[in-house]
């Protein structure tokens, strides 16, 4: 399946962030299925890409979440939150079986972008279980996709005073040309602070239309940006 992704790579990200992988061992922890396996006609993909400011706004004392959010392994900005395929109808395959699992050797090499091996651990049982058939080939899917993309640095951004969703969602054209807004979800939460950036596309891995779920706030909703604490 990975076979056929072909896209270009584009290492100069705009976030001025840091990251340092532990030197202690890595787990990984096994994950329980949380719900039925449902086995349905990939239609799509979404690349979730996670602001890491706002995720941790709570969690920097959460020994779970260590790695990303205590500040000892450095600062995140955006962080992969998850590939996810896409079904018909609003629904999408998910827990599909297999004995599977990352191995720590895999989960450090890519701890940059997905800082937690429980995520990593639970995106791989819940979505790519149902894409590919190793977590070896999720992962490489998933780092193709993040290395294609050159994420926008959102500190000066977050200081303006009438910001909303579609000067988030132009932020990120301007730094990705080859997209088109139609195909950036933007996803606020009840407060209206920037949690996600949902990427979609086709079944060829190509930029596609959001379907409105994907494509969370409309251009005019306000917006807010939590920059961490200083």
């Amino acid at each position: 399946m990975a076979g056929g992704l072909a896209l270009p790579a584009a290492t100069a990200h705009a976030q001025a962030y840091q990251c340092r992988v532990p030197s202690t061992a890595i787990t990984v922890p096994r994950i329980a299925p949380e719900g039925p396996a449902r086995r349905i006609p990939i239609t799509g993909y979404s690349l979730a890409l996670s602001w890491s400011p706002e995720y941790c706004r709570i969690r920097a004392d959460n020994p779970g979440d260590a790695m990303q959010c205590s500040g000892h392994n450095g600062r995140f900005g955006f962080v992969l939150h998850g590939l996810w395929p896409e079904g018909a109808g609003g629904r999408w395959p998910q827990w599909c079986p297999t004995p599977r699992a990352p191995s720590p050797t895999l989960a450090r090499q890519h701890l940059c972008m997905m800082p937690s091996t429980r995520l990593m651990a639970h995106e791989w049982a819940k979505h790519g279980s149902c894409m590919v058939r190793t977590p070896e080939s999720y992962i490489k899917v998933s780092q193709i996709l993040w290395d294609s993309l050159r994420l926008p640095d959102l500190n000066d951004l977050s200081r303006q005073d009438t910001l909303n969703a579609g000067a988030i969602r132009h932020a990120f054209l301007r730094r990705n040309p080859d997209w088109r807004a139609e195909q950036v979800g933007v996803h606020l939460n009840a407060r209206g602070w920037l949690t996600e950036l949902r990427l979609c596309y086709g079944k060829d891995y190509r930029p596609a239309r959001c379907s409105p779920t994907q494509f969370g706030a409309r251009d005019s909703a306000r917006a807010r940006i939590w920059r961490g604490k200083r």
